[in-house]
């Protein structure tokens, strides 16, 4: 007769695999893995949307109509749709089941993929991370982009993180056309003065670390994300800015997007060719392809490396 503790611990360690498995195929984009995640962690999206959003609703709430589970405000009857519910819970999507992310997660302490996701969306980095996103926050918006005219530099900041074109429109009171026209000014701006790297979503790591903070402790705490950087890896901050500012802005680009950001090669490649950008001589923009841009991303890192050692 099999212990019920045996027992217990087999099934335990059945489930720690299927949640692994889980995760890790939805991180390799398997449709069915992937529809999966997103119906696990929806709860846990539509909890915090709720909450976030209406601590922030300040003037939306009577000028548009909420698109909350609970609704909010008084809006009149033909106002159009508010953006903020639907971009609030498609960024936290994005966030929580990154490949990334997903291939992070490996059941320690029993922690199950809801569980993992639960702790994450209910930290204070995550938290700091959507305010960042909501309010565009970190980044100073140039003159010269400014003074393209009202409006420009909530323009920038929505396509600082990737709103459609529709959602900016909305928050700038323009026309969808004239809110298009000024985004392609602003990249063209960007561009011609080799900083097209600002338009890369930002990046949260926080320096410190404290072990007095008094943070609820539980079980599950060592499966989640960590978002600290022990003060040793950033010794060498001062020669890692030398050699990067001896990257063109292309593979500043690249390397941020691709390396820093976790973005989709995809979606990298897509940006080069509607902006008309090549990284390989002789190749127009629009016939490059991944295998390309992966070779282009490790030849930037192994130069950026040798610039360096050479430092």
């Amino acid at each position: 007769m099999a212990k019920p503790a045996a027992s217990q611990e087999s099934i335990q360690a059945e489930r720690n695999r299927e949640n692994i498995e889980l995760a890790h195929h939805a991180a390799n984009n398997d449709a069915s893995a992937r529809k999966k995640v997103n119906e696990l962690i929806t709860p846990i999206i539509q909890y915090q949307t709720d909450r976030f959003c209406k601590r922030f609703c300040k003037e939306n709430r009577y000028r548009f109509s909420c698109t909350l589970n609970s609704p909010i405000g008084s809006p009149p009857a033909d106002a159009a749709l508010c953006e903020w519910g639907n971009g609030s819970y498609a960024w936290m999507l994005d966030d929580l089941s990154s490949a990334n992310r997903l291939k992070k997660y490996q059941a320690r302490n029993n922690a199950s993929l809801f569980d993992y996701c639960y702790v994450i969306a209910n930290s204070l980095p995550f938290y700091e991370r959507w305010k960042n996103w909501r309010f565009g926050r970190n980044i100073h918006v140039p003159d010269y982009i400014q003074a393209l005219g009202p409006g420009a530099k909530t323009v920038f900041y929505g396509m600082r993180s990737q709103l459609p074109i529709e959602q900016i429109s909305q928050q700038t009171s323009r026309s969808i056309d004239g809110t298009r026209a000024m985004s392609r000014e602003i990249i063209k701006l960007l561009t011609q003065k080799n900083r097209l790297y600002l338009l890369s979503p930002p990046k949260n790591i926080s320096l410190t670390h404290d072990d007095q903070d008094g943070a609820v402790q539980c079980a599950i705490e060592g499966e989640t994300a960590s978002y600290d950087q022990d003060i040793e890896s950033i010794e060498d901050h001062q020669l890692l800015a030398k050699a990067w500012k001896q990257l063109n802005p292309v593979e500043q680009y690249v390397v941020e997007a691709l390396v820093i950001e976790d973005q989709d090669a995809e979606l990298v490649l897509n940006s080069l060719k509607k902006l008309n950008i090549s990284f390989k001589n002789n190749v127009p923009a629009a016939e490059l392809d991944r295998q390309q841009l992966y070779y282009f991303r490790r030849k930037t890192l192994s130069r950026l490396h040798s610039l360096m050692i050479a430092e």
